[in-house]
């Protein structure tokens, strides 16, 4: 399957213009991240380097087809002494799939303070996906090969307060990634739409559903590595009218919160005609 550089991989036709590469996938739709993260490479790619991205928030409108390219074409909202922002739309076909804006920041100082990481177990102390052959597992494992993905048993995971459903995950890219820190930001954009929601299935773990992200935001929050373990610890507040929200923040091993996610997704009944 894609390695991250070849799913994130875009081509420039235009100054504002870029085409994202299809890679192989048994996936009947265009993975989420996979768009999130085509786009978000094509604006940085119209941004100067001294601004990083700090937020994203992205609809997805329509489902992409995974044997055909996706081209994204970037408007370039603002350029300020410390923000830019860019939206960026992805086209198949002549419509829309994927809408989004990126907003980018310089950097400032200001006071600082982050909540403290869960206490759970690290990732050494949880088998490697790969090792536990169920046909769900064996699929994502193909589709994702290239990352190592360890789920915190349910009865293992702490509940909080008031929390209804809850799933705590460690990954990371099994290879070495370039330095470049936006590559890594841009990789966790990818990323960060596999399993999340999943965090609100944990309670209806029987209940057939139809699954589907409706939309998505994130915030980058403090530098990280993509090819070194993170902690995404989700859960999900609501689930009714065929929609679920759901919400995650990224730890790194070391406790720092590196990122924070938001996503409503479809989790419908099936519809039997």
């Amino acid at each position: 399957m894609a390695t991250i550089e070849e799913a994130l991989a875009i081509e420039r036709l235009e100054r504002d213009i870029f085409r994202g590469a299809s890679t192989e996938s048994q996936l009947p739709r265009t993975f989420g991240g996979q768009v999130a993260g085509q786009a978000l490479v094509s604006a940085v790619r119209t941004v100067e380097r001294a601004y990083q991205v700090h937020s994203l928030h992205g609809y997805f409108l329509r489902p992409g087809n995974p044997e055909e390219p996706t081209v994204y074409l970037v408007e370039r909202i603002r350029d300020g002494r410390s923000f830019c922002t860019r939206r960026v739309t992805g086209v198949q076909d002549g419509q829309a799939i994927f809408t989004m804006s990126a907003s980018f920041h310089h950097g400032d100082e200001g006071p600082e303070h982050q909540d403290v990481m869960p206490s759970v177990d690290g990732p050494d102390d949880l088998p490697d996906a790969g090792t536990t052959m169920t046909p769900e597992r064996l699929w994502a494992m193909r589709e994702w090969e290239h990352w190592d993905i360890r789920t915190v048993p349910p009865e293992q995971v702490v509940a909080r307060d008031g929390a209804v459903s809850a799933q705590q995950v460690w990954f990371r890219y099994r290879h070495p990634l370039p330095d470049d820190p936006m590559f890594h930001v841009c990789t966790l954009a990818y990323m960060s739409d596999m399993t999340l929601l999943g965090s609100s299935k944990v309670i209806h773990p029987d209940e057939p559903t139809q699954n589907a992200s409706l939309d998505h935001a994130m915030w980058f929050l403090r530098p990280f590595r993509a090819d070194e373990w993170l902690l995404y610890d989700q859960s999900s507040p609501s689930a009714g009218f065929g929609r679920a929200l759901t919400g995650g923040k990224i730890w790194d091993r070391a406790g720092n919160l590196v990122a924070a996610v938001v996503q409503e997704g479809l989790i419908r009944t099936p519809r039997h005609t």
